[in-house]
């Protein structure tokens, strides 16, 4: 008989964005027990910063609206890799690379439109877990999730309010 290969777990990334200074309970209740966060952006206060960090670690960029000195030292892009899923961080997908692919990233992560969405091109899959900060419009109010098995990931988005 031939031993079990070891797996690790599948890591659980939280995808939360546009905040504008509204942690919600909801959104803290969705990322409870996640192995990281994501924060792609539209912060506006350190003070959501220190509440999704109690969490979990926290990956950040700087979005549109952050501005001051609280954010003056917030990248405008971030990488990282869980497992074997290079991840990119950007608030706007206007800054994203022409090819990602070329860099090696396999998901890219973004905000800024406050639409969830999540979509795969060249290889690469695209998420925006929308806006879980105030409600603007009629866009819903929404956060995401990554699920990363070794070189494998997976996204989706849900409802933080109905």
């Amino acid at each position: 008989m031939t031993p079990a290969k070891h797996r690790s777990p599948p890591s659980r990334i939280g995808l939360i964005s546009d905040t504008h200074n509204l942690v919600r309970p909801e959104a803290l209740a969705y990322l409870a027990g996640c192995d990281a966060i994501i924060h792609a952006g539209d912060i506006c206060n350190q003070a959501v910063l220190d509440a999704l960090a109690r969490i979990a670690p926290l990956t950040v960029v700087r979005g549109n609206n952050d501005v001051g000195e609280w954010a003056a030292s917030l990248p405008t892009h971030a990488t990282l890799t869980m497992q074997q899923v290079a991840i990119l961080v950007v608030h706007d997908m206007a800054e994203v690379p022409a090819d990602p692919r070329t860099q090696g990233i396999n998901v890219v992560v973004t905000g800024h439109s406050h639409k969830p969405s999540i979509s795969e091109r060249d290889g690469v899959l695209f998420v925006n877990p929308g806006s879980a900060g105030p409600r603007r419009f009629k866009l819903p109010v929404s956060a995401g999730l990554l699920t990363i098995e070794a070189a494998r990931a997976e996204a989706r988005f849900d409802l933080l309010l109905k």
